[in-house]
């Protein structure tokens, strides 16, 4: 059986290597619809559907008080923060305060952000924060959603701004660390079960299968830190 999956772009790269794995594991495998958190809602208010979703934290709540999804399938699975990366092999900007972020940002010539994605929406209203709305919005690379780091591969941006296993799974890029702790958003990636879905058994044991030892390692590899 084919478990159908909404995801966030962060677990692209972890749920491609652990395919699989859960298909041996389990006899079924699954196929990920991979969309920023907006455009998961459209999609869910057009009347589309799947069987488990892998979403930030805020979306799922959303969902599960719409009725979308089981509330008793709830399933906190790993963390990770927002990071800044450059071209591999350029100069890497200091970015390890508030004050050299701002220095950094200010002095690159483009960079590149998502506009409908979570770090993205984060990013665009952290700039406000730190004054330097407009400074970045003139030299601004976006895209709705997807891997910005190929912006700098394609030589369309000098530094991307996107969670960080996102932009681990870009060759070509270097990640310059996390953005620093004053100014950094701790996003969770949970997985509930679809209320329709017609496969909610393979669909618990996917997200079990995700919680699990060996897909850890694999998560953490990945850039994403596990929960529990």
């Amino acid at each position: 059986m084919q478990i159908h999956v909404f995801s966030g772009n962060s677990m692209r790269a972890a749920l491609a290597e652990l395919a699989p794995r859960f298909e041996r594991a389990s006899g079924h495998g699954y196929r990920v619809s991979y969309d920023p958190a907006r455009v998961v809602l459209r999609r869910v208010d057009n009347g589309e559907t799947a069987d488990v979703a892998l979403l930030g934290e805020d979306v799922i709540e959303q969902l599960i008080a719409r009725g979308t999804l089981d509330a008793s399938s709830r399933r906190a699975l790993v963390r990770n923060g927002i990071g800044l990366a450059v071209r591999a092999g350029a100069a890497r900007p200091n970015i390890a305060t508030r004050d050299a972020l701002i220095e950094a940002l200010r002095a690159a010539r483009s960079i590149a952000y998502t506009s409908e994605g979570a770090s993205g929406v984060y990013f665009a209203g952290l700039i406000e924060r730190l004054g330097i709305g407009e400074e970045v919005r003139a030299k601004a690379r976006t895209q709705p959603g997807g891997l910005v780091g190929e912006l700098i591969v394609a030589g369309q941006a000098e530094m991307a701004i996107q969670q960080l296993p996102e932009l681990m799974a870009v060759p070509g890029i270097e990640v310059v660390g996390p953005l620093p702790d004053e100014v950094q958003k701790i996003g969770t990636t949970v997985g509930a079960i679809f209320t329709h879905s017609q496969a909610r058994a393979e669909a618990r044991a996917l997200i079990d299968f995700l919680a699990s030892a060996p897909a850890r390692e694999v998560m953490r590899a990945s850039g994403f830190e596990p929960v529990g």
